[in-house]
C-alpha cells in the first residue's frame, strides 16, 4: 500500500462529467448533520403535506421524472447525457412551484429540507463512502468470465450484501466481474442477474442490508428477526434466480460466443489473485459502524433545528464520519489501484443528480400513500385488508413489492409496516407473516427497476462506463419481469 497522493483530478471521465472536488466534499460536509432513516417519517409537522387533501396530479412530475429516465437515452441519448441534471431540476421544479403557489412557501421549504437532512444527504454520503471505499479494492489476477466464475462472484456477493449492505458489495464486486467479462461478448444479462442477486435479493437478511430491514430495527423489530425469518425465502430465491443465470450463461457461452475472443481470454497467462487497497476493508467497517451507531446511540442531548426539521446528534456524528471515511480512503490508497480499477466519478455524480429530482417529485406519492384510506390512492390501502381489518399477507406483499419497485423501498416498507397497526412484539408473533409479507415485497422486487433501490442505478452506470450496452429502463423491466415475478409467485405459495 503507498500512502502517497491523492487520486489525480485529472483521471479521465465521461464527457461532461464533473470531477468530485474539494469544492463538493465541503458542501456535502456543510449538509452531514442529517436524521436518520426512520426520520422519513418521523413525528409529522404541522407543515407537511397533508396527502388525504392531494389529488393524483400531483404525481405527475414523479411520472415525468420516471418517463425521462426511461425514453431520453434512448430517443436522444447525447441529449439526455449533456442534460440530465436540468431535466431532473425541471421536474422537480414542476412540483415545488405549484407548492409554493398553491398550499404555501412554509410547506414547500419545509418539503425542501426534509428531503434534503431526511433522505437525500444521508443517501448520498452513504453511497459516496461505499462507492469510493470499494473503488480502492482492486482484484488483481486473472479472472476468466466463464459460468462457473459468474456464479461464483454472485453467490459470494448475494451473502456479503446482508453484513455489508447491498450498495457496499455491489459497489466492491461489480468491477471485478465486469473485467472477468471483458473478452464476453454477450455480458449484459451478468450484469443485469447481478443487480437482481447482489444489488437487492442478498440484502434480506440483516437491518444492514437493505434500508427497509433497518427502519423496521429502528421500529423495534429485532435485529436477527431478518435472519430468522427471511432465510429460507432468500435461499429460494436465490438458488432459483442464480440456476435460471448459469443456464443462460452456459447457453450464450457456448453456441454464442465470438471464438476468436474467448480465445485470446482462454491463451492469456493465468496471474493468482490478489487484492490491493486492503485498508479499504477495514474502512468498509467503519461505514458499517457509523450506520449502526446512528440505529442504537440515543442521547439526551437536544436536537438542533433548521426551520421545524431535527439533526440529531447520532446522525450528525454517522455522516460525519462518513465524510471522513472518504477522505481516509481517497488519503490512503494507491493511485494505481483506482486507476487499474477504471474509476472515475461519473457514476456517483449522475445518481446524485438524478436522486435529488426523484426525492422531490416523489415526496407528494408517498404523502398521498400516507395518507391511508381516505387519500386519492386510498384504495391500494383497502386492497391489502380483509372485510374484517385483519392484513392480508399475499396482498401486502404485491403491494409493497410493485411500489417499492418504483418508489422509494425505505418509505414504502414503512407505509405498510404503519398501517397494520401492530406493536413490534405483535409483528414477531400475531402478525410475523405480515411482516414477512411486507419485507419481502420490499427487498426483494426492489430489483424490478433500476430506481427500485440505490445500486441498481449505480451499477448501471459503472458498466455503461465500462463500455457494457445495458437496456433501457423499460428493457430492464423486461428482464426484470420476466425471470423474477414467476419465481415471486413461487415464493408468495410457498411462505405465505
Amino acid at each position: 500500500m503507498v500512502h502517497g497522493k491523492r487520486f489525480p483530478r485529472t483521471t479521465k471521465t465521461t464527457k461532461g462529467a464533473p470531477m468530485l472536488s474539494a469544492r463538493l466534499l465541503t458542501a456535502l460536509s456543510l449538509f452531514a448533520i442529517v436524521l436518520s432513516p426512520q426520520s422519513a417519517f418521523a413525528a409529522e409537522s404541522a407543515l407537511a403535506l397533508k396527502g388525504n387533501t392531494l389529488g393524483l396530479e400531483w404525481g405527475i412530475p414523479f411520472v415525468g421524472m420516471l418517463l425521462s429516465i426511461a425514453t431520453f437515452p434512448v430517443i436522444a441519448p447525447h441529449f439526455w447525457h449533456e442534460n440530465f441534471g436540468k431535466i431532473a431540476g425541471f421536474w422537480a421544479a414542476c412540483f415545488l412551484i405549484p407548492c409554493l403557489l398553491f398550499i404555501s412557501w412554509e410547506t414547500s421549504l419545509f418539503v425542501i429540507l426534509e428531503v434534503l437532512f431526511h433522505e437525500y444527504i444521508p443517501f448520498i454520503l452513504l453511497l459516496l463512502a461505499l462507492f469510493t471505499v470499494a473503488g480502492g479494492i482492486h482484484v488483481k489476477g486473472t479472472l476468466t468470465g466463464h459460468a462457473e466464475t459468474n456464479v461464483a462472484i454472485l453467490v459470494i456477493g448475494t451473502v456479503l450484501a446482508s453484513w455489508m449492505g447491498t450498495t457496499g458489495a455491489a459497489m466492491l464486486l461489480i468491477r471485478p466481474l465486469l473485467r472477468a467479462n471483458k473478452d464476453r461478448k454477450y455480458k449484459v444479462h451478468t450484469v443485469i442477474f447481478f443487480i437482481f442477486l447482489v444489488a437487492n435479493i442478498g440484502g434480506s437478511l440483516t437491518p444492514l442490508g437493505d434500508p427497509p430491514l433497518f427502519l423496521g430495527f429502528l421500529n423495534g423489530i429485532s435485529f436477527f428477526w431478518p435472519t430468522q425469518a427471511m432465510f429460507w425465502p432468500m435461499v429460494l430465491v436465490s438458488v432459483l434466480v442464480l440456476i435460471v443465470y448459469y443456464l443462460l450463461d452456459r447457453f450464450y457461452y457456448y453456441p454464442h460466443e465470438n471464438p476468436a475472443a474467448m480465445k485470446v481470454s482462454d491463451m492469456t497467462p493465468h496471474a493468482p489473485l490478489r487484492v490491493e487497497g486492503l485498508i479499504n476493508f477495514l474502512l468498509l467497517v467503519g461505514i458499517v459502524g457509523a450506520v449502526l451507531l446512528s440505529g442504537t446511540w440515543k442521547p439526551d442531548w437536544q436536537p438542533i433545528k433548521l426551520f421545524t426539521v431535527d439533526y440529531k446528534t447520532q446522525n450528525l456524528t454517522r455522516d460525519l464520519l462518513l465524510i471522513v471515511i472518504t477522505i481516509l480512503s481517497l488519503r490512503l490508497t494507491n493511485n494505481d489501484s483506482r486507476a487499474n480499477n477504471g474509476f472515475n466519478w461519473f457514476p456517483i455524480v449522475e445518481v446524485a443528480k438524478l436522486f435529488i429530482g426523484i426525492f422531490l417529485t416523489i415526496a407528494p406519492v408517498i404523502a398521498i400513500l400516507k395518507g391511508g384510506a381516505d387519500g386519492s390512492l386510498g384504495f391500494i390501502i383497502g386492497l391489502v385488508s380483509a372485510a374484517d381489518g385483519q392484513p392480508l399477507p399475499q396482498a401486502y406483499f404485491w403491494a409493497t413489492g410493485l411500489l417499492s419497485g418504483f418508489l422509494d423501498n425505505a418509505p414504502t416498507y414503512l407505509v405498510f409496516f404503519k398501517a397494520v397497526g401492530a406493536s413490534p412484539d405483535a409483528f414477531m408473533t400475531t402478525f410475523a407473516t405480515t411482516l414477512l409479507a411486507i419485507s419481502m415485497g420490499a427487498v426483494f422486487m426492489g430489483a424490478l427497476s433500476y430506481i427500485g433501490n440505490a445500486p441498481n442505478f449505480m451499477v448501471k452506470a459503472i458498466a455503461e462506463n465500462e463500455k457494457v450496452k445495458m437496456p433501457t429502463f423499460f428493457g430492464y423491466m423486461a428482464w426484470s419481469f420476466s425471470v423474477l415475478m414467476p419465481i415471486f409467485v413461487i415464493v408468495m405459495f410457498v411462505f405465505l
